[in-house]
Parts: structure tokens; sequence; C-alpha cells
């Protein structure tokens, strides 16, 4: 389908070109040696010889036809296949991206390996097809019928003087791994996430990092970013295509650098072939690594000293900041009571943090130990705990607004209530704090947050310790000095005011980690997480209007009812769990891949005698989205699609597109959703109404 569609958008320009006959590449067939001996394997290539401002493509062309070669050898031969040396990106003259590929002159290396029973003194004639895409502003194919006659020989063949130099330095430049950079790849709704890591220290930092996927799992035509990852190495965001394969678990591709992968500037590409998931190969002896705890160990008072610095400034980052901003309101009120009781808050709530680091360190101790590898922050790249911890800061911000009064001891939060009985308000405060500063890395803090994941439990624990201790002590500091707490400013009624300010930068947390599900859930799911936060927010505003102060018992009952109702269907609403499941469909039942309609691709499809889908949808169409849940995650359909190959192609009228608008007009129609059958050999298609079912869509397939 991707060839196919590729093709179709040239179409127009093909015809045009056809009558020229002017071939703007020329190909010919290539040897690296003078002569065959039997049973010896030699190297041939397809040499391609563009125009200027010309282009061919590679394995994965995007948007064009991968070059071909179909071999036409005596019997008894072997033809490997192409080896593809490291593309680069194709831009037309606007310079929008349209595949990837070669320019200039270019060589496509084939191994072929001869018969042992060949006669010395003989001939053979080596022919092969060659099918190519040659793209400039517009398209056109060639081909060609190559041939290349050798003799055979008994000696060792000698080296071409034109052409084995040049097929040399191709074959030295072909993308391959290397021992001295390593790669481990992740994968969510969204993005892949390629991690590059010298073995050792980089004497030689490559640069303008591009990939290029074998397949059709990375977006050819989205713009690509590479971060230093702070030693030498790189990671890498790659957006997923719209038809990336959902079951993929392996990234094949060439990473390329301009400037080399190797010290001296050569190999342009290099392999990459990995499982998603999985860490980067260890290099166990490498002198540098050899000694680096034994240094770290050295220097633990000075990484320490970071940690605890590191701590403090932590204070200051996004997202600890609004939950702190919930403790400073707890001090102010608590600023006229018992400043023992304002001291025991403040070592409440210190002890808070320090048992959440030990816990945390506890935790990458006992993963580290099971051979994880794992970084800081790792707990937010479990949608589930995203999501859970928006739902939370959601709670406590609408808390914070004044949209309901319960839950001031749990947020550190009130008055008397909080004084009586507000002791686990403060702790759960410290523990929020530190939930919430694990995904931050504030200066002074990542030396000592790597060496912490480096070096024994023991020397983790002290440096987890000392991050503790520097997150606290501000407010540790404030409810043990009597001093400072006499700046305070005394209760009274702007602290309302005061109050429901600060519950802003808790919404402004909410709609971060909102952001942080976007790249982790597909796009139902992540409309069930907004839904399923609305239905939490609905829970707790049903709680507050019910079951206020004064409110009667069968009123308060209702409240914490309406309460349990509502939140309880949002959380499993919006649990990435089941949002996830619902994008995806059924496990066993293979998932419909689109692509994108024409009229030339319809044209195509339907000649070829393929029973067509067509779906004219939008992103702000609700009945759209509804019939795709309705239809295309019904188990029976997408078997009944897979199993008669029916071709699926959808019309994206998100953003105006006059073609679409045409294609409606021509059937009367001007709005989606739209869904019209071509079945072979009718004329017209079967129109289907606006709602559609499994059962309807089935029952008009099977016209046929």
């Amino acid at each position: 389908m991707k060839s196919l569609r590729s093709l179709l958008f040239c179409a127009v320009a093909f015809a045009s070109f056809l009558s020229a006959g002017r071939a703007h590449v020329k190909t010919s067939l290539v040897a690296a040696e003078t002569s065959i001996q039997r049973g010896r394997s030699f190297t041939v290539a397809l040499r391609l010889e563009h125009e200027p401002h010309w282009h061919t493509y590679w394995i994965n062309p995007g948007t064009g036809l991968t070059t071909t070669l179909a071999w036409k050898l005596p019997e008894g031969w072997k033809a490997g296949d192409i080896l593809w040396p490291a593309p680069h990106v194709l831009t037309d003259h606007t310079g929008t991206v349209v595949g990837n590929g070669y320019e200039g002159e270019t060589f496509l290396l084939v191994t072929l390996t001869p018969p042992a029973n060949l006669t010395p003194g003989t001939t053979v004639k080596l022919a092969a097809d060659a099918d190519w895409l040659m793209c400039n502003d517009v398209c056109m194919p060639g081909n060609a019928s190559l041939s290349l006659t050798l003799p055979v020989v008994a000696a060792t063949p000698e080296h071409d003087s034109v052409w084995f130099d040049k097929i040399a330095a191709t074959a030295a430049q072909l993308p391959r791994p290397l021992d001295t950079w390593q790669v481990a790849a992740a994968r969510d709704a969204k993005n892949v996430t390629l991690t590059v890591t010298p073995a050792g220290k980089p004497t030689h930092l490559p640069t303008d990092l591009h990939f290029f996927a074998d397949d059709n799992l990375v977006a050819y035509e989205l713009p690509q970013t590479a971060k230093p990852d702070g030693h030498g190495g790189f990671v890498l965001t790659l957006p997923l295509a719209n038809d990336a394969p959902p079951a993929a678990k392996e990234l094949h591709g060439v990473l390329t650098s301009v400037n080399g992968w190797r010290d001296d500037g050569s190999l342009p590409g290099l392999r990459v072939d990995v499982a998603f998931g999985a860490a980067a190969t260890a290099i166990t002896h490498h002198p540098s690594l050899a000694t680096s705890q034994p240094a770290a160990s050295a220097s633990l008072p000075g990484t320490l000293l970071l940690a605890l610095i590191g701590g403090l400034i932590l204070n200051l980052m996004p997202c600890v900041f609004p939950v702190l901003g919930i403790k400073i309101m707890g001090f102010v009120n608590q600023s006229g009571h018992d400043k023992k009781k304002v001291m025991m808050h403040g070592l409440v709530f210190a002890l808070g943090v320090l048992l959440s680091f030990w816990t945390l360190a506890t935790v990458l101790a006992i993963l580290r130990a099971g051979g994880d590898k794992i970084g800081w922050g790792f707990q937010l790249q479990s949608p589930a705990f995203v999501f859970t911890l928006a739902a939370v800061m959601l709670v406590f911000a609408m808390n914070m607004s004044g949209v309901f009064e319960f839950g001031l001891s749990a947020t550190g939060v009130g008055s008397d209530l909080q004084m009586k009985s507000g002791y686990a308000g403060s702790f759960f405060t410290g523990v929020l704090a530190t939930v919430v500063a694990t995904p931050c890395s504030a200066p002074f803090l990542a030396p000592a947050l790597g060496a912490a994941l480096a070096l024994s439990t023991l020397e983790s624990f002290a440096i987890f310790t000392a991050i503790a201790i520097g997150l606290a002590a501000p407010y540790l500091l404030l409810s043990i000095s009597p001093a400072a707490i006499k700046v305070l400013p005394r209760p009274g009624a702007w602290m309302e005011t005061f109050k429901q300010f600060m519950a802003f930068p808790l919404y402004a947390t909410v709609g971060y980690l909102i952001w942080v599900l976007a790249g982790q859930t597909g796009d139902e799911g992540l409309q069930n997480v907004l839904f399923g936060l609305v239905l939490v927010a609905l829970g707790v505003w049903v709680y507050g209007r019910w079951n206020a102060p004064g409110s009667t018992a069968g009123r308060a009952r209702f409240g914490v009812a309406g309460l349990i109702v509502a939140a309880s269907a949002g959380l499993w609403l919006g649990w990435p769990h089941f949002a996830n499941a619902a994008a995806t469909g059924s496990t066993d039942a293979p998932a419909v891949v689109w692509e994108p309609w024409s009229p030339e691709a319809v044209a195509k499809l339907r000649a070829d005698g393929r029973v067509v889908y067509v779906d004219f949808t939008a992103r702000w169409c609700a009945t759209c989205q509804a019939n795709k849940k309705l239809v295309f995650h019904n188990d029976d359909v997408l078997r009944y699609f897979a199993g008669k190959k029916i071709a699926t192609l959808r019309g994206d009228w998100t953003n105006q597109d006059p073609r679409i608008t045409a294609e409606l007009a021509k059937y009367n129609r001007s709005a989606v959703p739209f869904n019209v059958i071509w079945l072979p050999g009718k004329n017209s298609p079967v129109l289907l109404p606006e709602l559609l079912s499994a059962n309807l869509v089935l029952d008009a397939l099977k016209q046929n």
C-alpha cells in the first residue's frame, strides 16, 4: 500500500514525462573485478548517475518507490539483497520533505555467488531488470534491462581499474553497528525514543543526527529532535507514522551523522537493530568504566554537598512549587497557634519527605538488583501513575478553589481541624512533594542522582537522604525558628483569596501531566483521560455542593454517593489501561491500516479488483469517532476486513480539503461522517448512513 500510494502521488507527472522519453537517471551494471572464479563470491553494483536536482529512493522511500533489481542469472547462481548506502533526506523546491534517497553518483551493491562447476575460459552474461522512480519537482518511472559479461578464469580475478576503488569505498561506508556506540530504544503511543551512548569516553561527537527507519514505523516527513545526554551520547525523539504497525516490537534502520561515526569522520550511517525496551549493551572491561566507581566513592562528601544544594533548589522547580504552596498555606494558618504544634508539623512534613526518598531509594535498589536500567523520574513513564497523579492534583486544586472543604488535613491546609488532626496532612504533603519532585532536575542535582544510581546501596541511600534534607530544610527551619514564625502574617480574610490563587499552579501542573499523557496514549486514550478527569471533577463538585457545612445527613450521604459514583466512573474511563485497550481494539484481531484517500487511489484499487472502503471523517466530528469505536474495534469487522483483504482509505476533513469537499458534493453531501464501499464490478458505490454499526457494515460488504 505504501508503494502504491507513492506511485499515485506522482501519477499526473508520469504521464507528461513519459511522452518526453528522457531519462534523468542513467543506470549501468558494473563489477569490482574483471573476471569470475568459480565458487568465489564477488561484488557488482547498480550504478545510478543522477542529473542535478534529481534523486532516486532508498529501501524505505517515504513518498516514492524503492529501486529494485530483478536478476536473470544462469542456473546455479545466487544473488544477495541490495546493500544500501546511508541515505539522506530528500526535499522539493519548497523545502518540504518528500522522502529518503540518493543524488549524484550512487552505487547499490549486490553480492553474486557463482556455482562451483563453471568452466574456465568461458564467459557468463549477468542480466537484471532495474526499476526506479526519479523525481525532481515532478516524478517519472525509469526502467532498463542491464547486463554484464565477464570471463571465467582459474586464477584469482584482478581488480577492475575503473570500478574497484569506487565499489570498495561504497562498501567501506555501508551502515553497520560499532562496538564504540551502544543503542537502546523505547516506544510510546506517539514517539520512539532512541538513545545512543558511547562505550567509553567519546573522542568524536557526531553531528546533525537523523534516523531512517527500514519500515514505516517512524514518520519520515516529521522533524526529529536529538539532544545531548550530558555524557557524550544523544537522545533522539522520533515521531511515529500515522499508520505505524501497532505490534512492532523492534526498531530497524540507519542513524546518520554528517561528520560520521568514526574518529576519522568516516561511516556516515550507524546500523540500528534493537528491541524496544532493551537496554544498551554494557561494556564490562573498559578502563574508564573500571575506575569510575572508586572515583565516585572517593568524592562522596562532595556528591552529598551537591545533593543537599540540589534538594534546596528543588523547592523552586515548577513541578514542586505548586504542592509546597499547600504547605505554605498550612504555616500561614498555624502562625496564630501553639508554636510547638507548628514545629511538630514541620518535623512531620520533613519525616514524610525523608521516608519517601528512602522508599524511592529502596525501590531503585531492588529494581537495579534485578537487572533493570532505570533512571530518576522512572515512575512518570507509567501512564497509570501519571493519570493518578493528575487526578490527585486536580482534586487538591479544586479544594483550594473552594469547590469543597474536605481533605484539609490531607493537604496540609486548614485551621482548627488541621491543628487537631493535621499531622497526617503534613506527612502526606511531604510525600506528595517527593512524588512530584522526581521529574525535576534542579541545578547540582543531576550529578548527585547519577552517582546515586551507580554507587553501592549504602552510598545511594546517603545521597537520597541529602536530597531529602535539602528539600525539607526551608520548611523545617521555618517551623522550628520562633523568629521566622513571627514574620509570618496573621490569619485573616486575605487568606481565602491567597488560597484560591495558589490553586492555579496546581491546575498548571494538571495541564503538564495531561501533556505527558498525550505522549503515552493514543488520541482516543487521551480523549478518555480528559473526560475521566471531568467526571472526577464532577464528583468533587457534587460532594462540595451537597456536603457543605450545615447540610442534613441525607444531603451529606447524597454528596458522598455522588462523589463515589462520578469519581469511580472517571477513574475507570480515564485509566490508561482501559484507554489503551479502547484505542487499539481487540488483541486477537488485526487492526485496520488506513491509507490516505484520493480519487486516483480509488481508481487504481478498483482496477485491481479490490473491495474499497472509504471513510470521510474529521477529528472534530463526534459521530465519526463513535462510528470508529462501534465498527473498527469490533472483532468480526476486523477479521472480515483482513480475510477479504479489503482496501481501506480515509479522507481526513479535519482541515479544509477542496478535493474532499468536491467528492462529498458529488453525492449531495456536505458533512461527515460519510462512508462508501466500492464493490468489484459495480459502477456506483454503496452509500452508508451517518450512524454505523458492525452488522450494517458487514451486510453492505457481503452484497458482493
